[in-house]
């Protein structure tokens, strides 16, 4: 009997140097005019520049790669074991190697690297926003996925509070995630996005009201509305542009109103729960002879 070859799977290095290429040839496609290069700069650069690139990068999957071990494992980690177990003799480039596989572990996986004492540099690894559905992960195989989860919340967030799939789509296919194409980490991302994360509910898909023929759009669904805020979301979105939430000032007042209303809210259960302890206490005082 004919059986059929199994998918081949990826390494997180391979996936990683995958998803630089198809994100380098997106921005390409999206450039209408390239300078020409001088031949004695592309001389030089060919002899030293991309092979240091190359090695700082392998270096950086590799890091990526042993960051994910730990976090799966729920060990903090020292950057005396980062260079001993993975720059070895890239200890020179150990800031922009650690810089660039923070970045990495944030926006592919969702996972923060946060130092938690200075004095002899460690760190822990844990969700970004607060989001947990990384927790939920039982296979030691599988790959967190909340990254992705991140953009989509930010992208939907930016667009009004409502995203129209179109323009996910837009926004995914610079990042190397298209439509029908199985991803190295996300898997199948139609199934992950439109079914997945829509019964966690972290993401609300639905129809565009009086839509002929049918379009369809994202919003934040309640989980997610629950586990982090629109700040949190701004924060990140700042920090990947190099900037501060208020240099998105609509954007960043309206984050501030909801954090005033997030934590009215929590000034409204900490009192109910209080009055109803106090009203136990009274309740079974009474009933004492």
């Amino acid at each position: 009997m004919h059986r059929a070859p199994k998918r081949r799977r990826y390494t997180i290095e391979e996936g990683l140097q995958s998803q630089r290429e198809e994100q380098e040839h997106a921005r390409a496609e999206g450039s209408s005019s390239q300078k020409e290069e001088d031949p004695s700069t592309s001389q030089a650069l060919s002899d030293t520049g991309p092979l240091l690139i190359d090695a700082i990068y392998h270096k950086v999957s590799i890091l990526v790669n042993f960051l994910l071990l730990k976090y799966r494992a729920k060990e903090p980690i020292t950057k005396a074991e980062m260079l001993s177990s993975v720059i070895k003799e890239y200890q020179d480039h150990f800031p922009k190697i650690f810089s660039q596989a923070s970045e990495c572990m944030q926006l592919v996986f969702g996972i923060d690297v946060k130092e938690v004492d200075p004095s002899n540099h460690s760190y822990v690894l844990v969700n970004t926003l607060g989001l947990t559905y990384n927790e939920m992960l039982r296979d030691e195989q599988s790959i967190p996925k909340a990254g992705l989860l991140i953009h989509i919340l930010g992208v939907i967030f930016m667009d009004g509070n409502r995203s129209s799939e179109e323009h996910i789509w837009e926004v995914l296919r610079i990042m190397g995630v298209y439509d029908g194409r199985e991803h190295f980490i996300y898997g199948e991302p139609r199934e992950l996005i439109t079914s997945v994360w829509v019964q966690e509910q972290y993401l609300e898909y639905r129809q565009v009201p009086n839509s002929d023929p049918a379009q369809y759009e994202f919003l934040w669904g309640p989980r997610a509305h629950a586990e982090t805020s629109k700040m949190k979301v701004l924060e990140i979105l700042a920090n990947m542009n190099d900037t501060t939430p208020d240099a998105f000032p609509v954007h960043y007042e309206e984050a501030l109103r909801d954090e005033e209303m997030r934590s009215q809210a929590r000034v409204v259960v900490r009192f109910n729960g209080v009055a109803r302890t106090r009203a136990y206490s009274r309740a079974t005082s009474s009933d004492l002879p």
